[in-house]
């Protein structure tokens, strides 16, 4: 049976020393965009304000309603 090494030859030392000193790094920006999270509390919001809206015309139809009296 054949006895494998577990350090590198030195061609591969070389190599890889070389190629650690110039390792390029990449700058990303976020998006400044709207992201799900923001849109899901807007949809959120909206539909709140909605279901109370709805809610006080119910109320206004029995005369005891904030924005609508009937």
């Amino acid at each position: 049976m054949a006895k494998s090494s577990a350090r590198p030859a030195k061609s591969d030392k070389k190599s890889s020393a070389r190629s650690s000193k110039t390792t390029e790094v990449e700058v990303v920006e976020e998006s400044s965009g709207l992201g799900f999270d923001g849109g899901v509390a807007i949809v959120c919001a909206l539909l709140l304000i909605t279901a109370l809206v709805m809610l006080d015309m119910e109320m206004g139809a029995m005369g005891k309603g904030m924005f609508f009296k009937g």
